[in-house]
């Protein structure tokens, strides 16, 4: 642990502050300081102008990212009859009903992404309070849920994600690996953004983006220059 607060430190020294950063810029410095043996995730926080507890402010969704994520998404599905050679045919992991239901309810977690067919929600509704706090809940809000099996399985292959905010208004999501060209990372950053200014609620008023970070799994986070990010994907 010694070790890696000391990198820690050495890598917010070499930030700049109070500058704010050109999100390329951000992503540039964010991979230059990934120094750990394994390869960094990159994620982008965003804090909202809105107000959680109001319903109505509620802000998620969901965006594929156009570069991927950088590592193979296992994705488990909870299909029956058709649906089930769909979701097989379609490239889905595993597939099943109260088979799976019991293996998660047993310990069993090897799979990074649920998604269901509609009919199958009161079966997948029993793991509500192992897959809920996981972020790994099939919703229709996420479009997670639905009868386009193939469509589901794909999009979750391709590096699908689910955001929402969370209670202190900031909206946290991954947009690829250290290693990506910052290129790669610009796209999906941008993608990300982009579906976030189309979710802005009617009832919040004001600036939506309040402000803008980059960092790595074990990185310090870099300040994003938020007004120009907002009008850059607006």
């Amino acid at each position: 642990m010694a070790k890696a607060g000391k990198r820690f430190r050495s890598a917010s020294e070499k930030i700049e502050r109070p500058r704010q950063y050109e999100l390329s810029e951000a992503l540039e410095l964010a991979r230059s300081l990934a120094g750990a043996k394994f390869d960094e995730t990159v994620e982008v926080a965003v804090n909202l102008g809105v107000d959680p507890r109001k319903s109505e402010q509620m802000v998620r969704g969901s965006v594929v990212l156009p570069r991927g994520l950088g590592k193979t998404v296992r994705v488990l599905v909870f299909a029956k009859g058709e649906k089930e050679k769909e979701a097989q045919d379609a490239g889905a992991d595993y597939v099943g009903g109260e088979d799976l239901t019991a293996r998660i309810q047993g310990g069993w977690m090897d799979f990074d992404r649920v998604v269901a067919t509609p009919d199958m929600m009161a079966t997948v509704g029993k793991l509500g309070k192992v897959l809920g706090p996981r972020g790994l809940m099939p919703n229709p809000k996420s479009g997670s849920v639905s009868f386009d099996v193939a469509r589901m399985v794909r999009d979750a292959k391709a590096g699908k994600i689910d955001f929402r905010v969370d209670k202190a208004g900031i909206v946290h999501a991954v947009v690829g690996k250290a290693s990506f060209e910052t290129a790669a990372l610009m796209e999906n950053a941008g993608a990300f953004l982009e579906a976030l200014q189309r979710l802005k609620p009617a009832s919040a008023k004001g600036t939506f983006f309040k402000g803008v970070s980059i960092s790595t799994t074990m990185g310090p986070g870099i300040k994003v220059d938020h007004q120009a990010a907002a009008a850059a994907y607006r």
